[in-house]
């Protein structure tokens, strides 16, 4: 019995719509949080991180008016000042002077570059390692560590994708087993994962054994590995559903302290619920800040969003280092792009996209704090030192968790994949 991937998609509503019916429990948002296979022996083993959290701006974060200013060029900064920071020759952007206050905890790689200038292309290609094509789907980051690494808590999902598309977060060909946990509202958690009030436990427990009676019968007839995975991923929803871990998703259980430390937007509340999470045994998580495509008032755009982004972002950081998570979570903040230096100046004081020089930071994990790697030009048009590509940055990621870059995976059509395609990891950033 061969099953397709619209078949898999098909199966995978009809079990949620089941259990919802039957059980009195939605189990849509934990398909595809299957547990990992045991990870290969080649892994390495000293590695200093155990969890990721990946902060993706998307739209395009302007380097220029955040983590790449040019103090010396005021037609490229416009508005934009500059502040100095806790890290030695690192300036930022006015914007974020929170962040500015925990740079010496941070790696900022002002090197980035990019063949993909289009938002879906740019935002697929840094999640996934590779280009899109029209015949395959590759999978997301945090796919690649939950088929690579050991789930550490085997009770709740291992990836988790908050206010993330999912395409973003998919398993691609590793299979839907593989994607993400979707989260919309942060401060909902993980939605329908609770047995109604209306079906006691009885009535429930009572379903539960006519339930795998059925399934019993079901495996007797069909015994083959697509069977056995949807078996698990039930014991799994069940298994969930009965663990003190749920408890993981509920950002209230936080203190009034806490929740005012890291802010009450939305993007806020989802940093918040990552750093939850991981000390709850998640591997990987992802949250999503919208709004960074600033081809309009890109000054006024660029201080609204990170008036959120820097008090939350500090918080996360300030917060993991004070609970002794830091050293063992690595913080990742990416764009699919940067901006241009030239301000549009006809109405709109807008930037536009730009592939072929951005920034993105790295904190935490066993990376060493208070760093400056590569150079732009003095307009931050192009890249003049150290360049590093997608794949040299999603390498290094993986590096740090301990995934080799050049492991190889077989897709079904067997042909052979490497989580950074040809990217290798840039070393010089890890503490020895």
């Amino acid at each position: 019995m061969n099953f397709s991937h619209t078949d898999e998609l098909s199966r995978r509503s009809f079990l949620s719509t089941a259990a919802r019916t039957c059980l009195g429990v939605h189990l849509f948002p934990l398909i595809g949080s299957h547990v990992a296979e045991a990870a290969p022996a080649t892994l390495a083993p000293n590695a200093k991180a155990k969890h990721i959290i990946y902060l993706f701006m998307s739209g395009g974060m302007s380097h220029i008016d955040t983590f790449d200013p040019k103090p010396k060029k005021k037609d490229v900064m416009g508005k934009t000042t500059v502040i100095p920071t806790k890290a030695t020759d690192v300036l930022l952007g006015h914007y974020l002077p929170k962040t500015a206050a925990i740079m010496d905890q941070v790696c900022l790689i002002n090197s980035m570059t990019s063949i993909q200038g289009a938002h879906e292309q740019g935002a697929y290609i840094m999640h996934t390692s590779y280009a899109m094509r029209g015949n395959i789907k590759h999978p997301a980051m945090g796919s690649w560590v939950m088929k690579l690494r050991d789930r550490l808590n085997p009770d709740i999902p291992g990836f988790v994708s908050i206010d993330t598309p999912a395409d973003h977060s998919g398993g691609g060909f590793f299979g839907a087993k593989y994607a993400a946990a979707p989260i919309g509202s942060p401060s909902e958690g993980l939605q329908d994962s609770r047995r109604l009030t209306e079906v006691s436990k009885e009535n429930f427990d009572r379903r539960l054994t006519l339930a795998d009676k059925l399934n019993q019968q079901f495996h007797d007839r069909y015994a083959n590995a697509d069977v056995r995975a949807y078996s698990d991923l039930y014991q799994e929803a069940i298994r969930l559903m009965n663990s003190k871990d749920l408890n993981a998703f509920n950002l209230n259980a936080e203190s009034e302290e806490t929740k005012k430390l890291y802010g009450t937007g939305r993007f806020a509340q989802g940093c918040l619920l990552a750093r939850r999470l991981v000390e709850h045994g998640v591997r990987f998580v992802e949250v999503q800040l919208g709004g960074w495509d600033t081809h309009y008032d890109n000054f006024t755009a660029v201080e609204g969003r990170c008036r959120e982004f820097d008090q939350a972002y500090a918080a996360l950081i300030e917060d993991l280092h004070k609970r002794g998570k830091l050293q063992d979570t690595l913080v990742v903040v990416a764009t699919e792009f940067g901006r241009t230096p030239e301000i549009k100046t006809e109405h709109s004081l807008g930037r536009d996209h730009h592939p072929s020089a951005f920034s993105c930071l790295l904190a935490g994990g066993g990376i060493k704090g208070g760093m400056k790697y590569g150079l732009t030009d003095p307009t931050g048009e192009k890249v003049r030192k150290d360049p590093v590509t997608v794949q040299d940055f999603n390498a290094t990621i993986a590096h740090a968790i301990g995934i080799p870059h050049d492991h190889i995976l077989m897709s079904p059509s067997k042909r052979p994949f490497k989580i950074a395609d040809k990217g290798t990891p840039i070393l010089s950033l890890f503490n020895t």
